[in-house]
């Protein structure tokens, strides 16, 4: 209770060797090293500014560069796994979230209502009611189904101020919402459906280490013995289908089906909650949803929720910590900085980032005139992960010597060879010199 005196917490740790004392230790340091919050400052890529207001996220220009590639990614592989794109109100009557049970169940995690007309209106905490809404504004015929609907929706949560944490604990956040509707004989194959879109995504990003856990039917919930048991059934052989071993967790389901979570391990071997696939008896019978099966009878589909990152604003977070800020070549805010040395330079160095414009690639000069020594620092220190220098004997061999963050070369390269190689690279998930067949140092502590 932040109304009453503060109070002093007190941690301790108890350790069976020095050994393992020195790897906690080395952890707690990697963790602040590491900490987005910082990173986010640092890199410039975002804000949490007091002036609007605690847990608002501003993207600054670098910051939304990732999120835009993030997306984009995102909207590609779900387009490709048989998805439609859904765009949502943010606000909707009261109403529809008191038939959807969230006004009941959830109201002390939403906001205040506002007066309109004299209706109150609710800024939205969850997409789920709206892609139901769509859902029902039709007769749909088990032909049609199932339906695979997603969307990167911008939810709005009260959260005390004292919980808010970085973009880890904010009250405005994007979910990367999906739903799918189904027939009972669907739901395995749905499933291992998510599961598979759910590792290809996930592991492009570097996340390949998964635990898994299955949470079964609580004492209280709605929905039959005979639907728990089918969905759940299902669920199961989704995942013996996919081969991942899971823990099961008796009775931790939510009330209204049960459900799938999944947590991904970092760099350094944090565990994080990302993932969630969750079966839902309750809002297609609070809002009577209906299909028209093979016999001309009216049954009531199964609803399925799912996010893969949870939220875009969490997951960048755990993405910026994973990889320190040293984000893979086709995710880095800026992929080329081009270092003028002398005056000259300064021209064919922006007819260079035109250039590569055009081809995808994110390209900058710095224009700020430091010593060469000091040029390169400050992209190392901006973990920019090609760049070249470029003095009077770049523009007259119209060449550039790319060096790599991980202090490497990768030679001196025509310029429309380096620009094909940068974005070959930046298209195939790859680094610059692994295009080129080039085997560079260690990278050193950056991963």
């Amino acid at each position: 209770d932040e109304s009453k005196a503060m109070l002093q917490r007190i941690y301790g740790t108890a350790w069976e060797s020095k050994e393992q004392l020195a790897e906690y230790q080395h952890r707690v340091e990697e963790a602040k090293r590491r900490d987005h919050r910082m990173l986010g400052k640092k890199l410039n890529l975002f804000s949490i500014q007091q002036d609007a207001g605690g847990g608002l996220v501003f993207w600054h220009p670098k910051g939304s560069r990732v999120r835009r590639l993030i997306e984009d990614f995102w909207k590609d592989e779900h387009v490709e796994s048989g998805y439609e794109l859904l765009y949502t109100p943010h606000v909707a009557n009261v109403d529809l979230w008191k038939t959807s049970g969230h006004f009941d169940f959830y109201q002390d995690g939403m906001f205040d209502q506002m007066d309109v007309e004299e209706e109150q209106y609710q800024i939205k905490p969850m997409n789920c009611p709206f892609h139901v809404l769509v859902y029902k504004d039709g007769l749909r015929s088990y032909r049609e189904l199932p339906l695979r609907w997603a969307e990167l929706g911008t939810v709005y949560r009260y959260e005390r101020s004292g919980t808010l944490h970085g973009l880890f604990r904010v009250r405005g956040f994007t979910q990367d919402d999906a739903h799918i509707f189904c027939l009972p004989e669907q739901l395995s194959d749905e499933i291992l459906g998510v599961l598979d879109l759910t590792e290809r995504i996930l592991s492009r990003f570097g996340f390949a280490d998964y635990e898994i856990n299955l949470s079964t039917r609580p004492e209280k919930s709605v929905g039959s013995d005979d639907i728990w048991t089918k969905a759940t059934d299902a669920l199961v052989d989704a995942l013996k289908r996919k081969g991942w071993s899971y823990t099961v967790d008796e009775g931790g389901g939510a009330f209204y089906g049960p459900k799938i979570d999944l947590k991904i391990r970092d760099a350094i071997g944090r565990t994080w909650q990302c993932s969630t696939i969750q079966c839902d008896f309750n809002l297609p019978q609070r809002f009577e949803l209906e299909y028209v099966d093979g016999e001309g009878q009216r049954q009531q589909p199964i609803m399925v929720h799912r996010a893969i990152f949870g939220s875009i604003e969490r997951f960048f977070g755990i993405l910026t910590e994973s990889t320190a800020g040293d984000f893979p070549y086709w995710l880095a805010p800026t992929q080329l900085r081009l270092l003028p040395v002398v005056s000259e330079a300064e021209a064919f160095c922006k007819d260079v980032v035109d250039r590569a414009r055009k081809m995808d690639l994110r390209a900058e000069v710095d224009m700020s005139g430091e010593r060469l020594g000091k040029l390169i620092r400050n992209a190392e220190m901006q973990r920019v992960p090609v760049m070249a220098v470029v003095g009077k004997k770049e523009i007259e061999s119209g060449k550039l010597a790319l060096r790599t963050r991980y202090g490497g070369s990768l030679g001196e390269l025509q310029l429309d060879e380096a620009l094909e190689v940068m974005a070959k690279a930046a298209n195939t998930y790859v680094e610059p010199h692994e295009v080129l067949g080039i085997e560079l140092p260690a990278e050193g502590d950056s991963k």
